[in-house]
């Protein structure tokens, strides 16, 4: 591949619902620019883009793939982005790095929920957008019902469409494309160019005509010479069109049947003639060591280049992709990872096409490039010069809600665990992982069940670690109502010394801290030096729980009298008397369960409100109040952890994928009585069968 400069290069991230057809439409691409010799089958395994070993048996993309084109002495960057709801987070890393967005629609399904998530975040992010109605070819395909639901779509977002092609045919009879740039029609596989039939000119001048008048609107001179000529020469129609598709004023529509390679031509020359290089998108702000600091895309700048992508491949080892802002980086450069606060030698360079390695020299501003086996550097990292620390921040990803706890499948696998987790999260920046000390698990969260199947089979694909998953406990806490008191007398007689310890404690609610022991001893009955391993059993049996087995807090213990012997009284007669002696104390203090409640943020579209609503009655949600947001609804409500554990499907389920939610610790409330009783009847058994074994 040769050498491109900023200027010659053009970033665009694939992005749209699941089987919108990105990954043909990519395989297309790669292609009919002669980057490969056939066209991949995703049946069959063979695409550039799907070659990871779960995405070939999943027939599904998992994974962001990078797949650079040449076409017109340009170098097209194309990122493959996922479009199941499970992987948003790859979708969200391939626009952060890209500097536009190729937004599919099935011209059978429309807009839908993927569709309508990727335009969003491409508008958040500012990017430029063009939208393709692909899969023509299928059957029941309709062009104009597609486009007015794009059209309808974008004004509710505040934007507008303009077609910049029209179909040919439609279904089967899908023949070409006319392109209303060049007004010329693209037939089959787009190298045969003839004039537009005649029966569709009418069609075509209407549609050029509006968009000429939407190129019009990108320059005041432009919009004074379509008024006096009523039209626009080919060079002032696509310098009008630059202005407002970078300014996001109009997004252009075009058609494609990736499958079979139509609208190719037409589709490659938009990208490079309307999407921006680089250097014209606004300056990148990063953080240096005195605040923000712009950055603009130059060979000649401070370096700045942004990890957004690692994967461990079981034969080159741990790969790093990043994308150059700032500066450039070559072979054997040595880089400072601020993050981390490490140097690192980039020693095998690359440009990525799919799983295909093509070494690189330099790799230029604004170019996206590969480095194998690095050792600190992480997603989210960046490249600068030591001498001149730049932190690019990242995006923002939605929180991981769904969550498993997961055990490991051996005693080998156990010692892997931990590790293993934490490599997967530092590819994914939508996994996250930690150890609940309340309950003893391991949690690991994610976007949605897809997502955490998809990384437990890379766990084990590629870490050779089992494991195995289950619904993870609620940390509940144990705590008491009221005053209570006991005493417990520990004798223990085995021959020689026994054992012999007595306390007498008291204990009540203590809302001020967590725990407080204290003492009001009279006289010479116990020795106070028997006080600290008194606590130190009151605080194990707190920790592990005195009835259900979860935590206890807000509690004060008074030892207020005890007995010992002169010979038999040891520390741990005494942990273990004081141990006893709360536990009876907490069975006088009405225990009761406590349980998190969480603050729920559900967003939905108007018409499901009402089927959410029914949905929080049943699971104990207390709804405070509502609001509106970008024409949908976001319902507050407090509702209990526990009823929460699989809300992330449930909520998919009501609103056909459009609901989504975020949630976050409000306080902790009583558990309803009769659930406590199940809880703890449970912990029951638990317990008596850990002691059958």
């Amino acid at each position: 591949m040769k050498e491109y400069t900023t200027e010659f290069i053009r970033n665009v991230a694939l992005v749209s619902h699941g089987s919108a057809g990105k990954t043909m439409l990519a395989e297309a691409f790669l292609h009919f620019t002669g980057a490969t010799t056939r066209l991949g089958k995703i049946e069959d395994g063979t695409t550039a883009s799907d070659y990871d070993e779960e995405e070939v048996r999943r027939k599904l993309s998992l994974y962001t793939s990078v797949l650079p084109v040449e076409f017109r002495d340009h170098k097209i960057n194309v990122l493959d982005a996922p479009g199941y709801t499970d992987f948003v987070g790859e979708m969200i890393s391939a626009l952060s790095v890209a500097d536009g967005a190729v937004i599919l629609v099935d011209a059978v399904g429309g807009v839908e929920v993927g569709t309508e998530l990727a335009c969003r975040t491409a508008a958040d992010l500012g990017l430029p957008r063009f939208f393709v109605i692909n899969r023509m070819d299928r059957e029941n395909a309709n062009f104009s019902s597609a486009f007015e639901a794009v059209e309808r779509f974008v004004h509710n977002m505040g934007g507008r469409v303009v077609k910049a092609q029209l179909p040919i045919g439609e279904k089967n009879n899908f023949k070409g494309v006319i392109d209303l740039i060049s007004m010329k029609a693209y037939m089959a596989d787009g190298k045969t160019v003839t004039d537009i039939p005649a029966d569709m000119k009418d069609a075509a001048n209407e549609a050029h005509f509006a968009l000429v008048e939407a190129a019009a609107e990108g320059e005041d001179t432009l919009l004074e010479k379509y008024l006096e000529n009523g039209s626009l020469s080919d060079d002032d129609l696509i310098r009008g069109l630059v202005d407002v598709v970078h300014s996001g004023a109009f997004a252009p529509v075009f058609v494609a049947a990736g499958g079979h390679e139509i609208g190719i031509a037409p589709l490659l020359n938009a990208i490079v003639d309307l999407m921006p290089s680089p250097s014209q998108l606004p300056a990148k702000v990063a953080l240096g060591k005195d605040g923000e600091e712009k950055l603009t895309c130059t060979d000649t700048g401070p370096l700045a280049a942004y990890i957004w992508k690692t994967t461990a491949d079981p034969f080159v080892g741990k790969m790093t992709y990043f994308r150059v802002f700032s500066g450039s980086i070559s072979a054997d450069a040595r880089v400072w990872n601020q993050g981390k606060g490490a140097e690192e030698r980039v020693s095998g360079l690359h440009l990525q096409r799919g799983k295909e390695q093509i070494a690189a020299k330099v790799i230029h501003a604004g170019d996206i490039g590969s480095v194998s086996k690095l050792t600190v550097s992480a997603t989210g990292d960046t490249f600068c010069d030591k001498a001149h620390p730049l932190t690019i921040p990242a995006p923002k990803y939605p929180a991981a809600l769904y969550r498993v706890a997961v055990h490991p499948k051996t005693q080998a696998d156990a010692t892997k665990i931990s590790p293993t987790l934490t490599r997967l999260c530092e590819e994914d920046m939508t996994l996250h992982w930690s150890n609940e000390k309340s309950t003893g698990q391991t949690i690991l969260q994610g976007m949605g069940d897809q997502h955490i199947d998809v990384a437990l089979h890379r766990a084990q694909t590629k870490f050779q670690v089992g494991l195995t998953i289950d619904q993870p406990k609620v940390p509940y806490r144990e705590g008491i109502t009221r005053k209570g008191s006991a005493m417990y007398r520990h004798k223990k007689q085995s021959g020689g010394s026994g054992q012999f310890g007595e306390v007498h404690l008291r204990i009540e609610p203590y809302h001020e801290g967590d725990f407080e022991f204290t003492d009001e001893l009279v006289g010479m009955s116990l020795s106070k030096s028997f006080l600290p391993p008194i606590e130190k059993g009151i605080k194990a049996t707190m920790e592990h729980g005195a009835f259900a087995g979860y935590p206890m807090n807000n509690v004060k213990v008074i030892v207020y009298d005890g007995k010992e012997h002169p010979v038999d009284s040891k520390p741990i007669a005494f942990e273990t008397a004081g141990r006893e002696a709360f536990k009876l104390a907490v069975e006088q203090a009405g225990p009761v369960l406590f349980e998190p409640i969480m603050t729920v943020r559900i967003t939905v579209p108007d018409a499901h409100m009402g089927d959410v609503m029914s949905d929080l009655n049943t699971r104990r949600g207390r709804v405070q109040g509502t609001e509106s947001e970008r024409g949908s609804t976001v319902v507050i409500a407090h509702v209990p952890l526990a009823e929460m554990l699989r809300y992330v499907t449930q909520i998919r389920s009501i609103t056909g994928g459009r609901g989504y939610f975020t949630m976050e610790l409000d306080h902790y409330d009583t558990v309803p009585q009769h659930l406590a009783a199940a809880i703890i009847e449970a912990h029951k058994k638990e317990m008596e069968a850990k002691k059958e074994e």
